[in-house]
């Protein structure tokens, strides 16, 4: 009898297994569907893929089953992208069919239909036109973005040489910087890098940005309806990011209060225009919900991603002391030391530029881009994806394309310099994505990476606390985003006065 007991449940699930496995294996031959490793019940084709590495596993199943496959991810069923040829097809060529956004769970449940990076449809569209044309317009004849950016980095400047070259571990500062600059542009406003509040507000994006990894949060990802009524770390995720909101709704309170709507300071001043002009309109998408997700949105994004990059950056860059010595030099040669980096100087700097770009491919800061999606059943290729489907653009497979980039897992800024030195431009340069989902922060995060980067190095030589060779320079673990692992080093002062004429 207890024999039996054990074998009924067991045959029970066999048979549930074989006939998911006919319906998949039917389905595909009647819809062609693009080719893809038999998934199991509930898990999908989790068992095809290393959790500490998924964009690693995702490479390796395109080997198998070509630039065009999909996974099972859970229950949910996913279109593979894998090399540049396939990612410009659909998010160019076809990009107005991949233009929706596919669920990322952790964070999708919580906007709601809301915002930017997770909307769709019309209301994307018009979140994104006006904060594009905000962000482009800033200032409205006022102060520009440039200006705003080169007085963050001389602050930021001035705190590390509070450090006096003692050992620092530089992850805070740095945020701290980025995220006075997205607050001058949100809400004109910057604060102290020991503000309480401040201070408070750090902790909230780092932490999340630590765990959106963790195994746990890729467990929510794979189940959110079932794993949601549970305890666990994805509540915390949870408080954490509306502990954000809440910051962005005060914010917006105070600006109500004092707006002049025919003199706009900031992104909020211009949202609560937008909002006024069109109060008769019972179907506008300007009210306060989308201000405080398009808010929240920019606020975290604006932060996290060009710090985390700041810290790769100066980590490669302790790595490779030669690397290091020849933007010295460039920076000495063409600015000085003692006029503040501008945007004019990028031109005259090729080295510099072509380690930037270097630094961006070879850390792979998304990986695998942010989910797209179908708005339509559409045929690409010899096969055909449903509306809805999900669709995930591997961009590291673009980055690290041999054939563009020799030897692509050694950093070499040289991948993105010609013959002559100067800057060689390539289509396979996609950091920040690519079609009309591309990151809209980016000609932003460009500005800050260069202007940040060449007035830390202008005034400060980087040095590190072990021998070059030793240092890590792996992400703590790849996923959707990668994360610079800690580390702490010297900032050594360099002579204000120097001349390359007098030396």
């Amino acid at each position: 009898m207890e024999l039996l007991e054990i074998i009924m449940p067991v045959l029970a699930i066999c048979v549930i297994c074989l006939v998911f496995l006919l319906g998949w294996k039917e389905s595909r031959k009647g819809e062609r569907l693009p080719p893809g490793p038999s998934p199991l019940p509930i898990i999908g084709n989790l068992m095809h893929l290393n959790l500490k590495n998924i964009p690693a596993s995702l490479s390796k199943l395109a080997q198998e089953y070509g630039p065009v496959y999909m996974v099972y991810v859970g229950p949910r069923p996913t279109v593979v992208l894998h090399g540049y040829e396939a990612v410009k097809e659909a998010l160019i060529d076809q990009g107005d069919i991949f233009l929706g956004r596919g669920p990322f769970p952790i964070i999708s449940d919580d906007q709601d239909g809301h915002g930017i990076l997770f909307n769709n449809g019309e209301t994307w569209k018009e979140m994104r036109r006006f904060s594009l044309v905000t962000l482009r317009n800033f200032g409205m004849g006022k102060r520009s973005i440039e200006e705003r950016v080169q007085e963050e980095a001389q602050c930021l400047v001035e705190e590390l040489r509070r450090t006096e070259a003692q050992p620092f571990d530089p992850s805070f500062i740095l945020s701290s910087a980025t995220c006075n600059v997205i607050c001058s542009i949100l809400f004109k406003e910057r604060f102290q890098y020991r503000d309480e509040k401040f201070l408070f507000l750090m902790d909230l994006i780092n932490t999340n940005f630590r765990e959106i990894n963790t195994p746990w949060i890729q467990i929510y990802n794979l189940w959110p309806k079932f794993i949601k009524h549970l305890p666990g770390k994805h509540r915390s995720f949870f408080k954490r990011n509306v502990a954000i909101k809440h910051f962005i709704l005060q914010k917006v309170k105070e600006h109500q209060e004092s707006l002049d709507h025919s003199n706009p300071q900031d992104y909020i001043d211009c949202f609560l225009t937008k909002m006024e002009q069109e109060k008769h309109n019972p179907m506008s998408d300007f009210h306060l919900e989308n201000l405080v997700f398009c808010g929240s949105n920019l606020f975290v994004g604006g932060t996290e991603t060009t710090s985390s990059t700041l810290r790769f950056s100066i980590l490669l860059l302790m790595k490779h002391p030669e690397v290091q010595a020849k933007v010295h030099e460039e920076i000495d040669r063409v600015i000085g030391r003692s006029q503040s980096p501008s945007m004019t100087d990028k031109t005259k700097m090729p080295y510099t530029e072509a380690v930037l770009h270097e630094i961006q491919r070879y850390i792979k800061l998304f990986p695998c881009s942010v989910p797209h999606a179908v708005i339509r059943d559409t045929k690409f290729r010899q096969y055909v994806i449903p509306k809805g489907t999900t669709v995930l653009p591997l961009l590291s497979s673009v980055l690290d394309d041999c054939k563009e980039f020799p030897n692509p897992e050694k950093f070499d800024p040289g991948h993105f310099l010609d013959e002559n030195g100067r800057l060689r431009k390539t289509n396979h340069f996609v950091p920040f994505s690519l079609g009309k989902r591309i990151c809209i922060g980016e000609g932003l995060a460009r500005m800050e990476l260069f202007l940040f980067l060449t007035t830390i190095l202008q005034n400060f030589s980087l040095k590190p606390l072990v021998e070059p060779k030793e240092l890590q320079t792996q992400p703590v673990v790849p996923g959707l985003f990668n994360i610079p692992p800690p580390f702490k080093l010297c900032f050594i002062p360099r002579q204000k006065n120097f001349s390359l004429l007098t030396s």
